[in-house]
């Protein structure tokens, strides 16, 4: 049985949150290649290097990874696709734990080296714009220790005291009595807690590249040929998804996989790329990452809430300064399916979101 060890490297270099392992990117650079001789180029290594780990690798395992003859394109062997699929695919699955776990680190070495360095604690629903933010934050040293989990899990982990900001998501004119106002009313109290505004964002369907089904639609997605994959529940987008399909008219039961989830929108992206399922719902950044079309169906609003009395802490005045940068908001405008939404700007809660409603009792 083989097994897995994992490691680290510490420097001054923005590196995506990835577990890298040499062979599985020798195998992606093969296969998007067809040449190993340019498969080596492509990693900066020798071809006599890149030849002697396949030798290596496929004496390791007791079965090739690569055919290869002369004249015809380098390919990986059915055994050496399947290897490179389940990584890829734990990659994505596990992508808000690895950046978890990154900010564990980056935490644990912001204190060590700077002990004035601001460091701000996030549950938050997976988000690529709060990924490019921690990014741009380490340059102001501000370092944001974002755990990235369901939307209703990240407002229960601020009320518990488990971090000083959560993000979440709800479409920008929330129906009274919807699922968005069952799911987060109860967790969210007008004087204790305040909004900020971040981004507006576009959800929608995940599909392979030129659309080959035609999906367009919600409706589309009760055709029983077609397999879609969902998000796990307590997360902002299956919120958002179950409340459309009740607007819409349509059972959950009536779709193929409405009970197949995986926990980011990378996962359902690379779901939908690997042909293990037709559609997916979620954000067009993660279909732009993976060369896949998206079918916008619906905008909705990313806030971040905190604590009414976390406003004036260091670390919240240094977000809230990052985020009303021009340099910041040009980089979200540039994320595919985003555009800033009032960046920084402390908002009424009973504004923003409809479900409160003050009156003053008439004189009598």
């Amino acid at each position: 049985m083989h097994r897995i060890s994992l490691n680290y490297t510490l420097g001054t270099d923005v590196v995506p949150a990835l577990v890298r392992n040499p062979l599985l990117d020798l195998l992606q650079a093969v296969s998007d290649q067809g040449s190993i001789s340019a498969a080596a180029r492509q990693l900066g290594l020798s071809y006599r290097h890149v030849w002697g780990e396949l030798k290596r690798w496929d004496a390791e395992f007791g079965q090739p990874l690569i055919l290869w003859e002369k004249g015809q394109a380098a390919r990986l062997t059915d055994f050496g696709a399947k290897l490179l699929w389940a990584e890829r695919q734990a990659q994505a699955r596990l992508l808000p734990q690895i950046e978890a776990l990154r900010a564990d680190l980056e935490r644990a070495f912001a204190v060590a080296f700077d002990e004035s360095a601001h460091v701000l604690t996030f549950y938050a629903s997976h988000d690529e714009a709060l990924t490019l933010l921690s990014e741009q934050a380490r340059g102001q040293r501000l370092h944001l220790d974002i755990r990235f989990t369901g939307s209703v899990d990240a407002i229960r982990a601020l009320n518990e005291g488990r971090c000083e900001m959560a993000g979440f998501h709800t479409r920008i004119e929330p129906a009274r009595g919807s699922l968005s106002q069952r799911s987060y009313k109860p967790l969210l109290r007008p004087g204790r807690h305040k909004l900020i505004g971040f981004a507006r964002r576009t959800q929608g369907l995940i599909v392979a590249p030129g659309n080959p089904l035609g999906l367009r639609s919600l409706h589309d997605l009760a055709d029983p040929d077609v397999r879609f994959v969902n998000r796990a529940l307590g997360t902002g987008t299956r919120v958002l998804f179950d409340e459309l399909l009740a607007d819409a008219g349509i059972a959950p039961g009536a779709i193929r996989g409405h009970d197949w989830v995986e926990q980011s929108h990378a996962a359902v992206a690379h779901a939908v790329a690997t042909g293990a399922a037709d559609a997916g719902f979620g954000i067009e950044a993660s279909a732009n990452a993976r060369g896949l079309d998206f079918v916008p169906v619906v905008d909705e609003n990313y806030f971040l809430a905190c604590l009414k009395s976390s406003l004036e802490h260091p670390a919240t005045q240094a977000l809230l300064a990052l985020l009303r940068t021009a340099e910041w908001q040009r980089r979200l405008a540039a994320l595919p399916g985003y555009v800033p939404m009032r960046c920084g700007e402390v908002l009424s809660m009973s504004r923003v979101l409809p479900w409160w409603r003050f009156r003053t009792p008439a004189p009598k």
